[in-house]
């Protein structure tokens, strides 16, 4: 996996039932390196802190593989690196072959793989539909949160490194699908339950569909 794009977001106004909201997923490209910090990307807006940001979604990335296949859904949109609201957009990064628990060196940084994307009407208004949503989650490829075990910058083509990953674990893809399923594989559920680098709160909701 290397990053091919860095992209930082600033605050937006948008109107929202009526009401002014803040928000941070219109990132743009930037060629300077950025900084992973332990509960945020230096100088990245993080206006809802309740779903965003803190030490388990400290920074999101997301597979410029799958650009192209969402291009051709919203054709019309003005496309651009940080589409998804990723802070690092990804090459050669296929979320069957990244597992929950993965530990990278990447630039100066170390980073834990440790959450599932959610997506949300933020999302739906920047693509103009908010159909994507379940587009979304249909589509199953959604990228991931990382946790940032040590800080440090991190630039445009820096590799990932993999230098741990658990014993037992579950890919990034099967953990999302776990999530969105109406029928949950029990063993899946346990897996996920006792993975230490998922955040406690979504261990905690997971573990309910085992009982």
């Amino acid at each position: 996996m290397k990053i091919i794009s860095t992209n930082i977001g600033k605050p937006t106004k948008i109107i929202w039932n009526s009401k002014e909201i803040l928000t941070g997923i219109y990132k743009t490209a930037t060629d300077e390196p950025i900084y992973l910090a332990k509960n945020n990307v230096m100088n990245d807006e993080v206006s809802d802190r309740k779903h965003h940001g803190g030490f388990y979604k400290a920074c999101y990335i997301f597979s410029s593989e799958q650009y192209p296949y969402w291009k051709n859904l919203y054709p019309n949109l003005d496309w651009n690196w940080g589409m998804f609201g990723e802070n690092l957009t990804v090459t050669d990064f296929d979320e069957r072959k990244v597992f929950l628990g993965d530990v990278y060196k990447v630039g100066d940084a170390v980073v834990q793989v440790s959450d599932y994307r959610e997506p949300c009407y933020k999302l739906g208004y920047k693509f103009g539909d908010q159909k994507i949503l379940k587009q979304f989650i249909k589509r199953g490829f959604a990228g991931t949160y990382l946790s940032v075990l040590e800080e440090g910058f991190v630039a445009n083509n820096d590799k990932f490194t993999l230098i741990e990953r658990p014993d037992k674990s579950l890919s990034v893809s099967d953990l999302f699908h776990l999530v969105y399923a109406k029928e949950k594989n029990r063993d899946y559920l346990q897996i996920a339950a006792n993975n230490k680098a998922l955040d406690p709160k979504k261990r905690a909701l997971l573990e309910k569909y085992i009982w």
